[in-house]
């Protein structure tokens, strides 16, 4: 074939030898590639149809390791010489570009002896591509040569032109493009060509001025996106001649521009521009450009800030920020022209709004020395106003517009991160407003602004903090003030809670706030007062937001917990005794919201103890409970013994308890032993079955299942779970703790399911039958939604618990058959328990899972929309919902059965049922149009009764959905 006289012939001979050496090239010895590549060099002057099969070829020998030193110039020479690349294909095109990229990976000194000839050469190959692919490839070869440092000689200009040409990128990928290569891809890649070398410079910034001007936004984003680039490559020689030009497209875009986008480009342009010019290097002799540019923005923008109610107030001081952030440098130039004529400004403009406006311009400069923390006393013009600027912002504070207030707020929250901008008495100053602020404005806006600021520098000025601020918190606390109405009272002590749990950031700051929470608990304890109970529950959601606040710091952590447990038990056990015999005294801290309000407090200071510490706290706790061991306690002289687990009518208050318990032994680490574990769990298990009061007989029940779910497998757990199943199944067959029996049935299946237990299944088929039960049914269906939903208090990752990874995946594979088996042999008055225990299941399954399972479940979940039970209605309606956006085509087949349920469910008696159907309604226009139409005008028709619904929240969602119909 290879000697052939018909091309084509001649061409599929080259074809088979490029395609065996493509197989073949790392056997060859170096005199064959030798051969080879003669052979190849010669065929190169051969007919045009055999061309593409010898660059394959070659392609194949520039990978050869044995290629002789001379041969890849030879080669390249060759190509360029005699082959005219862009006449040829894409694929034979992208073959060049394979061969050069091999040789410049492999044999890169040996092409740099060819000097600006490859470059010259490579110029001619790339000048007129079109193909993506291959772009991609070239600039990538372009990059190479000017980073690697080859010659590019006289050919700096033609280099830049051939790739610039396609500057900017006008590309978009057509539809299912196998390639994926996107409009992103070409733009970074053609950038980095362009901002590659300084020696572009000349040509380039002149191109990024013309197309900053251009009518296309893209075009102008690109433009200053690869101009924000150059600026890290050039220095002070290559922006010279342009910085006037460049500041006025920058000024120009930011002061006519409605994009936000270009505007954001801009002013990160100008910065680092700036940064650019701060970082280069001055000789005696040459101008200072920082200097110059930044008196050209000073001369635009600065007589705009004297007018803070025009429009060019905001984009003046925003490019002079940009300019002044890059450097100390630009700064210090910046605010010594900038500041005192803010400053005067304020002085000058009297109304709030404006003052607001001139405020929010000096935050902003002054959020910019934040980056380079202390305040210099040689340079900083910041030091020198040290006096006016903080009378601007504490005349703010006492400002009566909110709005003003709160830029007051955040600027001394600025100027006090500002390591020794703020004198002693400013200090004192500031921390007496921002009391002032936190107990006494009206707003709660600035009230709570206000705590966040103390929050934020407490850690600062632990001292100031906890000499100054805690003690008048504890005075207003301990007050009882007559001439105020109980409500502004309950309202400041409020206040008072709040503004203390926000500052308890420090530890020394803690030890002084905690006691004045704990104090005042006990002082709310002896009151008799109605509202008490939720003074109670907010001391204790201070106390939790301060324990939370601690974790992190071992010394702290432990001091609070030590402090506030012993506490905590000790007031609730006080409380329990004084029931029976004087039942007004600490009654309230006995009610169900106030304990429940308790738990996270104990919670979260157990969750992260050290394990030698939490050894050493439930070594006092547990006998607390189980022997009524009381000496650790603070107060600890109590009027009789402590005895929850005993019988007895007068000892249902200390039985209530046992939440307490619950709240400490359910956080501890898994590695801490428990004493006497298998005693407290006989005794939470017969106090869970045999208890009367439902909270209690809950409680009980949660703590056994924490603890069972924790305990290490073996005998030991296998024979207390036997003992939980003996207790258990007699009390579900009948008498009158059979709900008692249901909620310690579910929460011992939940603590064996998150552990994947084996004896899980068992219950879990055991809680599937009682859903066929007249009495228990309702309740058990609901109790699925308690196995697959993050439990607040027990049973999750934060307190310790074993979760296994996909467990609710695990539990749907196994479980879900079970119960749409169970809902087809059911009678008709117990079809709706298993339809809400599925609703349930599916409810928190993660929606990628539920979408494959999706079709075989769709026709239950449509029946469960026709239950009249309205929680099975709005659990299937939040189930569908999203499932509408992420399963477009499957729910397609079913839109005729959608609509009408949806929409003969807006008519809801119930409220949230109401609102669900309508937001299905919305989201069912995620469907392909097609689907849609046909029933576009009975939807429409049918959501305008929902308009005029009597609940705002119903009418606001019918607005949305029928908009969006």
């Amino acid at each position: 074939c290879l000697e052939n006289s018909d091309p084509r012939t001649r061409g599929r001979g080259i074809q088979l030898l490029s395609q065996v050496l493509l197989q073949c090239y790392s056997l060859l010895q170096e005199k064959e590639v030798l051969h080879l590549v003669v052979f190849y060099e010669n065929r190169l002057q051969d007919h045009h149809l055999v061309i593409p099969s010898v660059l394959q070829g070659l392609r194949a020998l520039s990978m050869c390791e044995v290629l002789s030193p001379g041969l890849a110039v030879s080669v390249l020479k060759a190509i360029f010489q005699e082959v005219h690349v862009q006449s040829l294909l894409q694929l034979d095109r992208h073959t060049v570009y394979s061969i050069i990229t091999n040789f410049m990976g492999t044999r890169e000194e040996e092409l740099k002896g060819l000097g600006a000839d490859f470059t010259f050469g490579f110029i001619q190959v790339m000048d007129g591509e079109k193909d993506p692919r291959n772009l991609l490839v070239a600039f990538q070869i372009v990059h190479d040569l000017v980073t690697k440092n080859y010659a590019l000689g006289p050919f700096v200009e033609e280099l830049f032109e051939v790739t610039s040409c396609y500057f900017p990128i006008d590309f978009t990928p057509p539809p299912n493009d196998p390639h994926g290569i996107q409009r992103e891809d070409l733009i970074l890649s053609l950038r980095a060509v362009l901002t590659s070398t300084p020696q572009f410079a000349e040509f380039l910034l002149p191109l990024l001025i013309e197309k900053m001007d251009s009518d296309l936004q893209s075009a102008k984003l690109d433009s200053l996106q690869t101009l924000t680039a150059c600026c890290a490559v050039y220095g002070q020689k290559e922006m010279q001649e342009f910085l006037p030009s460049l500041w006025s497209s920058l000024r120009r875009e930011v002061f006519q521009t409605a994009s936000e986008k270009v505007e954001a480009e801009c002013l990160a342009t100008l910065h680092a521009l700036s940064a650019c010019l701060s970082h280069s290097v001055l000789s005696s002799d040459t101008e200072d450009l920082l200097d110059s540019l930044l008196s050209s923005i000073l001369q635009d923008c600065r007589h705009h800030l004297c007018e803070p109610d025009m429009k060019l107030v905001w984009p003046s001081a925003k490019l002079l920020q940009a300019a002044a952030g890059a450097s100390l440098r630009a700064y210090h130039r910046v605010t010594r022209s900038v500041l005192p004529l803010l400053l005067e400004q304020y002085t000058k403009h009297p109304q709030s709004s404006q003052r607001r406006t001139i405020l929010e311009m000096l935050l902003g400069f002054l959020e910019l020395q934040q980056k380079w923390g202390h305040v210099e006393e040689d340079e900083s013009s910041l030091l020198l106003l040290r006096a006016p600027v903080c009378s601007v912002v504490f005349s703010a504070l006492t400002d009566a517009s909110v709005q003003l207030q709160l830029v007051g707020i955040r600027a001394l929250t600025v100027l006090g991160s500002l390591q020794g901008f703020l004198s002693p008495s400013d200090l004192e100053l500031a921390v007496d407003h921002l009391i002032r602020l936190a107990l006494c404005e009206e707003d709660s806006q600035s009230s709570e602004a206000a705590m966040e600021a103390a929050g934020a520098l407490a850690p600062i000025y632990p001292k100031v903090f906890s000499g100054r601020m805690v003690p008048r918190l504890e005075e207003e606390l301990q007050s009882e003030r007559e001439e105020e109405s109980s409500h502004d009272h309950h309202s400041l002590r409020q206040r008072c809670l709040q503004a203390l749990a926000a500052v308890s950031i420090h530890t020394s700051i803690v030890r002084e706030t905690v006691p004045v929470l704990l104090q005042y608990l006990r002082k709310v304890q002896k009151g008799s007062e109605a509202g008490n109970a939720q003074d109670v529950i907010s001391v204790c959601q201070s106390l939790h937001r301060v324990a939370l606040q601690c974790q992190q710091d071992t010394e702290g952590c432990w001091y609070y917990h030590q402090t506030v447990v012993p506490c905590l038990l000790a007031t609730a056990v006080q409380a329990a005794m004084h029931e029976s015999t004087h039942p007004l005294l600490g009654k309230v801290l006995l009610e169900e919201e106030v304990l429940a309000a308790m738990v996270p407090v104990i919670s979260a200071a157990t969750t992260h103890l050290s394990p030698e510490l939490a050894a050493q706290s439930v070594s006092r706790v547990v006998p607390l409970f189980l022997d009524g061991e009381v000496s650790f306690l603070p107060q600890n002289s109590f009027p009789c013994s402590f005895k929850p687990f005993e019988d007895g009518e007068c000892l249902e208050a200390q039985r209530r308890l046992v939440v307490l318990l619950m709240a400490f032994i359910c956080s501890l680490p898994r590695s801490v032993a428990i004493p006497q574990q298998e005693r407290l769990l006989r005794e939470l298990l017969a106090l869970s079955c045999s208890c009367n009061c439902p909270f209690t007989a809950t409680t009980a029940a949660k703590c056994f299942a924490g603890l069972v779910n924790k305990h290490p497998a073996g005998q030991q757990l296998d024979e207390i779970l036997q003992l939980a199943v003996n207790r258990m199944e007699p009390g579900l067959a009948e008498g009158p703790c059979r709900m008692q029996a249901l909620t310690l049935l579910l929460w011992v299946t939940k603590a064996l399911v998150l552990r994947y237990h084996p004896l899980s299944s068992h219950l879990t088929d055991k809680l599937l039958g009682l859903l066929g039960d007249m009495e228990l049914g309702p309740a058990t269906a609901d109790g699925f939604s308690l196995l697959m939903a993050e439990s607040p208090d027990v049973l999750h990752k934060g307190c310790h618990a074993d979760v296994r990874i996909m467990f609710r995946q695990r539990f749907f594979t196994d479980n879900v058959p079970k119960l749409v088996q169970g809902f087809h042999r059911a009678g008709p008055d117990v079809k709706a328990n298993y339809l809400k225990g599925l609703s349930h299941v599916l409810n928190h399954l993660p929606k990628p899972v539920l979408v494959t399972e999706l079709p075989a479940l769709l026709s239950l979940l449509l029946e469960a929309l026709s239950c009249s039970d309205c929680v099975v209605q709005l659990s299937t309606l939040s189930c569908l919902q999203p499932l509408l956006l992420e399963a477009p085509q499957i729910m397609s087949l079913h839109v005729d059965t959608l609509v009408t349920k949806f929409l003969s469910l807006t008519s809801s008696p119930t409220m949230a049922v109401r609102i669900a159907a309508l937001r299905c309604a919305h989201a069912l226009t995620s469907l392909p149009t097609t689907v849609l139409l046909p029933y576009k005008a009975r939807v429409i028709r049918a959501l305008a009764k929902p308009l005029d619904d009597k609940k705002r929240l119903v009418r606001k969602e019918a607005v949305a959905a029928r908009g969006e119909w």
